[in-house]
């Protein structure tokens, strides 16, 4: 795994700073559940005075569901909805594919619900 920070994401408002984990956290065991043995994540968190972002990319082999469905993307949508952001997510167009999950929060706490 591959890990870039940009930006003071420390005094960032707390809320803030447990989505950005809480959605990196969920990415991060997609990967592991759903990737296959050899896929590899990339995490990228930036902060500027306009958006606190983070992406994380894998190289994941999507693997056959081997349960019920969870809620982990549901999660993610909800966390940042309380923020006001954004949340992407699908997979990586081939030859390469693999995963992407892109999340985007408004660094205006008056945008915030």
């Amino acid at each position: 795994m591959h890990v870039t920070v940009t930006g003071d994401l420390e005094t960032a408002p707390t809320g803030c700073q447990l989505t950005l984990y809480r959605v990196v956290q969920e990415a991060l065991t997609n990967t592991l559940k759903h990737g296959g043995p050899d896929a590899t994540a990339r995490v990228t968190l930036s902060r500027t005075p306009e958006s606190i972002t983070t992406e994380i990319t894998d190289t994941g082999k999507p693997t056959a569901p081997t349960g019920p469905g969870g809620r982990g993307i549901t999660g993610m949508r909800e966390r940042t909805a309380l923020y006001a952001g954004t949340l992407d997510v699908g997979p990586l167009p081939p030859p390469n594919g693999g995963w992407r999950v892109h999340l985007y929060l408004p660094n205006d706490e008056d945008q915030r619900l």
